[in-house]
């Protein structure tokens, strides 16, 4: 009855087509059919020569070698690590890598004579794939060319040597480095990036060029025959990334015979997915940072690149990448270019073009908003992606993309109209925030249930929001408090995708979130890997002003498995003249023998800089427990951290939050 309770729930959460082809994608798996369909034995073909190449008349990024040369300590640092053999991985730690086949933590080495179907994505003893992918996707390559332009130096010989240790090391569809579709694109897109920074360059041989581009053949062949996986049971970044590259391996590489359809299929797909991935008011079904950022980075080649080549998408993705932006940005320290660390993050930085830290949004955000045709600080991303900001050129780019970026503060993008068009350059970053800062106005963000609410010096960011597409923690009803740029209460992260269950538990669980635990339970039922049961379905909040304060209301329906009809409630008032902040949590239909618990995840000054104190239903103190936290700022890394929890065997906590004087 269990069994069939879960498979009910997930066929009810997942919906018929995704049970339907998960269940027909295993059973090719197991029998070999799946197998069969990737083929191992391949016989190299010279699909054109480089000259012909050099000749077509399409367009990559134009770089501009004029440009402004800095060489930077973090990059030379970068380089000089990598001169001693070691890789900066998920911009957190430097691994020294060997081999493409060995996981640098674990030691662990993959079988390379074992078809791609029969590598464990998840393996105790091999330990984390994505240490063993991360070299293999050739970020690293931004660090080697970036550096050969900054210093002067001829990286190509470099370039290309890993380039051809790869294909060499890793026969097509066989290994750990063919496991994942969304790796092998950004691959190929990684690799078309060096193919045409060193476009020509002595050390890109006719011999070197045919290798390279028969082995992008064999990814992106890889990529189409995989590619229902990716748009019907993963559902997610990793589907607008190999749909991107679909269009753009047929756009730039036109030799293919299947090049046509590649960019005819790969367009379309990516428009429905950005309109079906991307929500109107800018917010994005993986409910997650820096997911979002990767998918902003995406939007920034494929726009740019499509404008390059007098290429237009469908209206709905220039739309819903302004959204993005919108919100975003409305998540944003604008001193730091933070966001909140909420939401799944395995450090993915694709196209890593500048050495601001790897939480600072502001170069992807940026870029964008300069390919969209809004007026964008100066920035090296730009210069990389080949978009003037000088006034003549924006006013070109926003004549031919033909689209509007004013947006009204509940986040509802205006139709398109001349006048609009007009106002794309006169609009920035500092001009929102400083509208904002100036204005305190709360921000709904209702398709994802984000709730936001800025002020001159303090950010107060919460979510409550149903799920129409799977969720991946369990952090309902969560609050973010940034005050003067530093985040006080904050969320503990991700940690790591393969990691003992102790871990998963947490840091995907109720518990790593400033929010409400039931006893021991999360809000929903957690299931294998990436799944969750029991889901929000109901749920519901709003700001509203108040004459000397701001309160937000907010509730959701939760703890399916602890009873029936239960419900979190949460009002959270922000006092206007003062950073004070009343949190009120109350249960409905709770289990009367299930503790009710209030986390809080603050940062170590927060305790000198605030008070915090709590009550029960009858107005009796409430003492915080210190209990055994952590924290995950950088994917892989983990160290411990301050987690205050109320406790009470009652249904409602109030909790007060004041920042102490400097007097106190």
């Amino acid at each position: 009855m269990r069994l069939l309770k879960t498979a009910l729930h997930l066929l009810q959460n997942m919906g018929p087509r995704y049970v339907w082809f998960r269940a027909g994608y295993e059973i090719k798996r197991r029998t070999g059919l799946l197998k069969r369909a990737f083929p191992t034995h391949t016989t190299p073909r010279t699909w054109a020569t480089a000259q012909s190449w050099r000749q077509l008349p399409t367009y990559f990024f134009k770089f501009d070698r004029t440009a402004p040369r800095l060489l930077t300590p973090a990059l030379a640092a970068e380089i000089a690590e990598y001169q001693r053999g070691n890789i900066l991985f998920f911009g957190a730690q430097y691994y020294p890598v060997s081999n493409w086949l060995t996981n640098p933590e674990t030691g662990y080495v993959y079988d390379i004579s074992k078809h791609w179907t029969e590598i464990a994505d998840f393996s105790p003893q091999a330990g984390d794939i994505k240490y063993v992918w991360e070299k293999s996707r050739f970020s690293f390559l931004y660090s080697l060319i970036r550096y050969d332009f900054h210093a002067n130096h001829d990286m190509a010989e470099t370039v290309f040597a890993e380039i051809e240790s790869w294909i060499a090391a890793n026969p097509v569809n066989q290994g750990p480095n063919w496991r994942c579709s969304q790796e092998i694109a950004l691959r190929v897109l990684n690799w078309t990036f060096a193919l045409n920074y060193y476009k020509n360059s002595a050390a890109l041989t006719e011999t070197r060029f045919a290798k390279i581009v028969d082995s992008i053949y064999w990814h992106t062949l890889h990529v189409e025959a995989n590619i229902d996986f990716s748009r019907i049971a993963v559902r997610n970044n990793h589907a607008i990334t190999e749909t991107l590259t679909l269009y753009l391996v047929g756009l730039l590489y036109p030799f293919f015979k299947e090049s046509n359809r590649w960019k005819k299929r790969g367009k379309s797909w990516f428009e429905t997915e950005i309109a079906y991935q991307i929500y109107e008011d800018g917010t994005f079904l993986q409910f997650s940072m820096n997911y979002h950022r990767v998918v902003v980075q995406l939007l920034t080649w494929g726009l740019q690149l499509a404008h390059q080549n007098q290429e237009r998408f469908a209206e709905v993705v220039y739309e819903r990448a302004r959204a993005s932006l919108t919100f975003l940005r409305a998540c944003q320290d604008p001193g730091t270019g933070w966001l909140p660390n909420y939401g799944n993050n395995d450090g993915a930085l694709f196209f890593k073009l500048n050495n601001a830290h790897y939480h600072d949004y502001r170069p992807q955000l940026n870029a964008l908003a300069a390919a969209l045709g809004l007026r964008a600080e100066p920035a090296e991303d730009c210069q990389w992606y080949n978009i003037s900001l000088n006034s003549e050129q924006l006013s070109l780019n926003t004549q031919s993309l033909n689209h509007s970026i004013t947006q009204s503060l509940n986040t509802q993008p205006l139709n398109n109209s001349t006048t609009q068009s007009l106002n794309h350059s006169k609009l920035n970053h500092s001009t929102l925030n400083n509208s904002t800062l100036n204005n305190p106005t709360p921000q709904n963000f209702k398709n994802s249930g984000y709730y936001l609410l800025r002020e001159a010096d303090t950010l107060t960011f919460l979510r409550c929001g149903a799920y129409r597409n799977r969720p991946f923690q369990a952090d309902n009803l969560h609050m973010d408090l940034w005050v003067n740029g530093q985040n006080m209460l904050r969320d503990a992260g991700s940690y790591k995708y393969n990691t003992d269950e102790r871990w998963t538990r947490y840091f995907a669980g109720t518990a790593s979130h400033n929010t409400v635990m039931l006893g021991d339970f999360d809000q929903m039922k957690k299931g294998n890997r990436f799944i969750w049961y029991n889901w929000t379905k109901k749920a519901a909040g709003q700001w509203r002003e108040e004459e000397d304060c701001w309160v937000f209301e907010g509730a959701i329906s939760a703890f399916e498995q602890a009873g029936n009809n239960i419900w979190h409630r949460r009002r959270v008032t922000k006092f206007k003249t003062q950073n004070r902040w009343i949190v009120e949590d109350q249960l409905e239909n709770a289990p009367p023998d299930l503790p009710m618990h209030q986390i809080w995840h603050p940062v170590p000054a927060f305790l000198a800089q605030f008070s915090i104190e709590s009550s029960d239903e009858n107005g009796q103190p409430t003492t915080f427990l210190e209990t055994e936290g952590w924290f995950s700022g950088l994917y892989g890394q983990k160290e411990p951290a301050q987690r205050l929890v109320f406790s009470t065997p009652g249904r409602y906590l109030r909790t007060e939050i004041t920042q102490k004087s400097s007097l106190d």
